[in-house]
């Protein structure tokens, strides 16, 4: 019996839906919109995230040694500079590793390379360069390295890396802020519509209501066919928005490839990887939103 109640909610939750279709379909794309804005705000907090890390993995300090030195007292040095606590890596680039490294840089320059070959040598120096564990205690190394002297260091790169991990962060709280204002909006705009379809199905079933209260249907069966149209709405926005999103993510991943070249920045990969949390998560946010709008435009409106 329970059962056979439950299909006809469902049944006559689907024929309110046909029968509002022009209101049904606006519901449905104002929560597409909401859904669009959420997941860009999510595009934005992945790609910045891509950004910091790689600034992150581009931030070291350079020391140039001298052209003549001893590469057992090069290792030696690399050796001393690992200890320090704020080190997490020191790279050695010999002079060979440098210039093969300088031509694969410039093969594409004939020019360069023919002026190289005109030089007859290997111009460049060996070089160590340094990693940072944390790019918070940036300045804390640059000190400990001053303290270093050695005849081995020719000159020293200590470009701050800070300025621009800044940078970046503020673009990405700005932008996510402005995200989550326009999520709010669509939000709102989505408990509105809702709330109205519910409350103009309600008035449009008005007489039908007073018979079925006559006939003594219970106020569960009046209230859940219009509940159950939030659940319905819900449902078709998430799949609505899987199916614009995804052709969106695939036209804009080879643009992130070329901008994030050299780094693993994967947009469709972090989509499919976390598909069910995502689109699972949103479906229960909108659901939740469309049930509570539906709860109450029903408790308004239809007097039972």
């Amino acid at each position: 019996m329970f059962l056979l109640s439950i299909l006809r909610v469902i049944k006559f939750s689907l024929q309110d839906f046909v029968r509002n279709i022009w209101l049904s379909v606006i519901t449905i794309i104002i929560i597409v919109l909401a859904l669009i804005s959420v997941n860009l705000l999510l595009v934005v907090k992945v790609l910045g995230t891509a950004t910091v890390n790689a600034v992150k993995e581009k931030v070291d300090i350079s020391l140039y040694l001298k052209s003549e030195s001893e590469e057992s007292r090069i290792l030696a040095l690399r050796s001393k500079i690992s200890s320090l606590g704020s080190v997490q890596e020191v790279i050695y680039i010999s002079k060979q590793e440098a210039i093969d490294s300088f031509r694969e840089k410039h093969k594409n320059n004939p020019e360069i390379l023919a002026a190289l070959l005109e030089l007859g040598r290997n111009p460049l120096s060996p070089s160590l360069v340094i990693k940072p564990k944390d790019i918070n205690n940036y300045e804390e190394l640059i000190v400990s390295l001053n303290k270093i002297d050695d005849q081995l260091i020719e000159s020293r790169n200590f470009d701050d890396h800070r300025a621009m991990l800044a940078k970046v962060n503020d673009i990405t709280e700005k932008a996510s802020r402005v995200g989550l204002a326009i999520s709010l909006l669509f939000i709102l705009i989505t408990i509105l519509v809702v709330y109205n379809t519910v409350r103009v199905a309600i008035y449009t079933h008005k007489r039908e209501i007073g018979i079925m209260k006559l006939v003594g249907a219970s106020n569960w069966f009046i209230r859940a066919p219009y509940l159950i149209s939030g659940i319905i709405y819900g449902f078709l926005g998430v799949v609505a928005i899987i199916i614009i999103l995804y052709p969106l993510l695939s036209f804009i991943q080879p643009y992130l490839e070329v901008f994030f070249y050299g780094f693993k920045v994967n947009i469709l990969e972090y989509y499919n990887s976390n598909f069910f949390t995502i689109f699972g998560l949103e479906f229960l946010a909108v659901t939740l939103v469309n049930f509570l709008a539906s709860l109450v435009a029903v408790g308004k409106y239809s007097k039972v």
